[in-house]
């Protein structure tokens, strides 16, 4: 069987996902272009070589519609030999395309793959793709009759199930800024981003180069002055328990923001030349409560170790997709993993949660990580819409 190995990966600085936004000014398809033609670049893999790209968009309409990867392989310059498809699974939407990747390349199907993904929060708004109609159907209501919630308030849920103060998720939260802050001073970003030039307000082209939701200057002091985020008398009367704990500042901000990784089997990069930076060792992907929605993470951690045949102590680097802070922390109580290991050079509630485009993000930087730290084993987990959640280990070679 063929293994299946990361040649590269790269991604954009990620921007603020509203108009004005430092990437508000670019069309979906050309920020996710840049990704994958930088990925290309850096590679210097012949693009008639890239036997299909797999990318996730969570809002698939307007802008990011009608089969968005295709328009942005054709956008970065690869043949019009080369396919594409775009995948949706929420937010772990690019993490799966990773994994269906690979495992294209396991069976043998492919020999070089692009897993990538894209979201412009600020021209495609969160949640626009469904039009304001009932998504879910008779049946699922018929199953749930009490209904389902939306994310900020499984977040709360989630933050009254474990006990998480309003002091441990914004301490969490100025933590994960400080940390990208400091990884952004000392070049350690520097290596994964490639800059963009974007079209701003005047329609002038600025280079971006970093990411722009990233405050230095934040602390839990200035964050406990934020409002709840999602407290509403129809909540308050179905979950008396929630005391609102969740704020804009304890939850990843709305951006914009593309990544690429390029796949192929180790044979395959021999062949070519190519000098993979890590194997991509084991996959799980679970389904869990649709309700608290966003603790998949949890029975997917430990999921992927047991398939892996590893323990949570062989992992050196974890990325935990900071969706919300009481998500991370309610996935630390419950694996027991060390928190200086999780997010080392800053989350999602800093660095920002471009949907489609945040799986293979995370890689970008779990990546980035390992080679930083000299760690051998990396694990990447996401929560998604509708009680999903992906893992991925990788082992750095």
């Amino acid at each position: 069987m063929n293994d299946a190995v990361i040649v590269d990966a790269v991604r954009t600085p990620i921007g603020k996902g509203k108009p004005g936004g430092a990437l508000s000014g670019m069309h979906p398809v050309d920020l996710h272009a840049h990704a994958i033609r930088s990925l290309i670049e850096r590679a210097g893999i012949d693009p008639a070589a890239v036997d299909d790209v797999i990318s996730g968009a969570v809002g698939q309409i307007g802008e990011q519609s009608g089969n968005t990867a295709r328009w942005a392989a054709l956008a970065a310059g690869l043949p019009e030999s080369v396919p594409a498809v775009t995948v949706d699974r929420q937010c772990g939407s690019s993490q799966q395309a990773i994994h269906f990747a690979a495992q294209g390349v396991i069976s043998g199907a492919y020999d070089v793959v692009i897993a990538s993904g894209v979201e412009s929060m600020s021209r495609v708004p969160i949640g626009s793709q469904t039009a304001g109609r009932d998504f879910l159907g008779p049946g699922v209501a018929e199953r749930y009759p009490d209904g389902l919630v939306p994310q900020g308030i499984s977040a709360e849920l989630i933050a009254q199930r474990w006990a998480l103060s309003r002091e441990r998720l914004d301490d969490f939260a100025a933590e994960s800024h400080h940390r990208a802050a400091r990884t952004w001073a000392d070049g350690r970003f520097a290596a994964e981003v490639s800059p963009v030039k974007a079209p701003s307000a005047d329609g002038a082209l600025v280079t971006v180069t970093q990411d722009e939701s990233v405050r230095p200057s934040t602390s839990p002091q200035v964050l406990a002055g934020l409002r709840p985020a999602f407290r509403a008398d129809v909540w308050e009367d179905r979950f008396p328990q929630i005391d609102w704990r969740i704020t804009a500042g304890n939850s990843s901000p709305v951006n914009d923001g593309a990544a690429a990784v390029l796949i192929t089997s180790g044979e395959t990069a021999r062949r070519l030349g190519l000098r993979p930076r890590a194997r991509l060792h084991t996959f799980a992907v679970v389904g869990d409560d649709p309700l608290l929605m966003l603790t998949g993470i949890i029975p997917a951690t430990r999921k992927v170790l047991d398939r892996a045949g590893l323990t949570l102590g062989d992992i050196d680097a974890f990325e935990v997709n900071e969706a919300f802070t009481s998500v991370v922390l309610a996935w630390l109580a419950e694996t027991g993993a060390d928190p200086a290991k999780v997010n080392v050079n800053g989350g999602a509630t800093a660095i920002g949660h471009p949907l489609g485009a945040s799986g293979a993000r995370l890689m970008t930087t779990l990546l980035s990580v390992l080679e930083q730290r000299g760690g051998r084993y990396g694990l990447q987990t996401m929560c998604e819409a509708g009680g999903l959640a992906n893992a991925t280990i990788v082992e750095r070679l």
